[in-house]
């Protein structure tokens, strides 16, 4: 059996730290190692615990979840970092992927899906609440320093086979690989390694990007 994915959570309210935790606790794949009430905590903890997975809010008291980010990655390189917030601004979304987060998820999330999200954040994928999704490509227009897709050269999506642009048309929907596997009829290891084709291809670091690319391009709703 697979060690459990240790977690740091990061939440400034108690009431809700504390059923969040009791909640996790619930899966015996899942280990929360530490909490935190506020960035400078956070930082402390996350240094000393070098946890797999940061939950972390962005309404903190202070330093913003979102401006702490750097010293949080500082502290622990390994860890990914999944911002769990009621903000729905298309700001802080672009702040958050900007400042290093892998994923970005609404506290409106059911457990299971957070669960599901935790999971697939762990094996290396990047998790958007379907709700940010829409707002992504407009999230980094507006992001001067990000590196967006828009950057890419055009003519560089020629250079994708037909099917890793079904799989990158997938991508812009944020399916998970699984999700793909499924829809396309192909193995899940095989998916995974059309992802990496893709980014190589494109010139891109990330599925967000990759993402972005295939919604700026109206690849999405060239899907039959």
């Amino acid at each position: 059996m697979s060690s459990p994915i240790r977690l740091l959570v990061v939440d400034d309210h108690n009431l809700f730290r504390r059923g969040l935790i009791a909640l996790l606790a619930q899966h015996a794949q899942l280990q929360v190692v530490g909490e935190a009430g506020d960035a400078g905590e956070a930082q402390r903890r996350a240094a000393e615990l070098q946890p797999d997975i940061i939950l972390l809010d962005n309404h903190l008291p202070g330093v913003r979840g979102v401006d702490a980010l750097p010293g949080l990655r500082e502290a622990s390189p390994r860890s990914r970092i999944m911002m769990l917030t009621v903000s729905e601004d298309e700001e802080d979304l672009a702040a958050a992927l900007r400042h290093g987060a892998h994923s970005y998820l609404l506290k409106t999330t059911e457990g299971d899906e957070l669960l599901a999200a935790i999971e697939r954040c762990m094996s290396g994928e990047s998790v958007l609440s379907p709700l940010m999704t829409a707002k992504l490509v407009s999230a980094f227009k507006s992001s001067t320093r990000a590196a967006p897709a828009a950057a890419v050269a055009a003519d560089e999506a020629d250079a994708l086979s037909p099917r890793e642009m079904e799989v990158l048309r997938e991508l812009a929907r944020a399916a998970s690989n699984k999700e793909i596997a499924r829809t396309l009829s192909i193995a899940e290891t095989t998916v995974k390694i059309h992802v990496q084709n893709i980014l190589r291809k494109l010139k891109l670091s990330s599925r967000v990007q990759a993402a972005v690319f295939a919604s700026e391009r109206g690849l999405v709703a060239k899907v039959a």
